[in-house]
């Protein structure tokens, strides 16, 4: 049998299903560019579709402890970047994330709710703590992180949101109010307004549609 690679095609794409994948259904499309590899298997030509994961990391949490993507593989995540400084969307950001928290808590031991700070400077864990405490948080599966600054500004894109410092910007950051859900796999599924109830509304029946459809797995409701 002989292989040879022809060329490498990106493609900028939602897919429902992968050719690599196919006894696996998928009921939510996997979000981002898509590498097309295109292999010649005797005389045939054959295509190899490769999709984006959300990078490996390792943060702080609020009690000073080290979370990293390898600790929450077995997880789906639902995934924000915020600041505790943040004069404007952040808390509206926060009560969202807050109500679909409380309106999936049947599902707690399978769904992880995660919250990058990009203002690391400022927020270290103890200020990570009060701002839960302000916002009346107690859920349990909810990780408030720190870390590098550049590298979380860099991860928030290949979840497909945004950061970066800005002077102009009330808080001296910019950033958007996307909510990501992340599968157990580490492809993303679904970017949502976390500013829009609506959007949110859709999160969760996505997120239970993930869950019931690709896992197996139904919660109390």
């Amino acid at each position: 049998m002989r292989i040879t690679k022809l060329t490498v095609l990106p493609v900028l794409f939602f897919v429902l299903f992968s050719c690599n994948d196919s006894p696996k259904k998928r009921v939510l499309p996997i979000v981002g560019e898509r590498e097309v590899n295109y292999y010649e298997i005797d005389g045939k030509e054959v295509a190899d579709t490769v999709y984006p994961k959300v990078p490996d990391f390792k943060y702080l949490n609020q009690d000073s402890a080290w979370v990293t993507s390898e600790s929450l593989k077995n997880k789906v995540w639902v995934v924000d970047f915020f600041f505790t400084h943040c004069p404007t969307i952040c808390p509206p950001m926060t009560s969202q994330m807050k109500r679909l928290n409380t309106m999936v808590s049947d599902l707690s031991e399978d769904v992880e709710f995660l919250s990058f700070s990009i203002d690391p400077k400022r927020d270290f864990p103890t200020r990570l703590r009060e701002y839960i405490q302000l916002h009346g948080i107690k859920a349990q599966n909810w990780q408030f992180l720190t870390g590098d600054e550049a590298e979380t500004h860099e991860m928030a894109r290949k979840f497909y949101t945004g950061a970066e410092r800005n002077s102009e910007a009330a808080g001296g950051f910019g950033h958007t109010d996307t909510f990501v859900l992340v599968d157990k796999e580490g492809y993303v599924r679904g970017v949502y307004s976390g500013t829009n109830t609506e959007q949110v509304d859709q999160l969760e029946k996505d997120l239970r549609k993930l869950l019931k459809y690709e896992y197996d797995i139904t919660g109390s409701r």
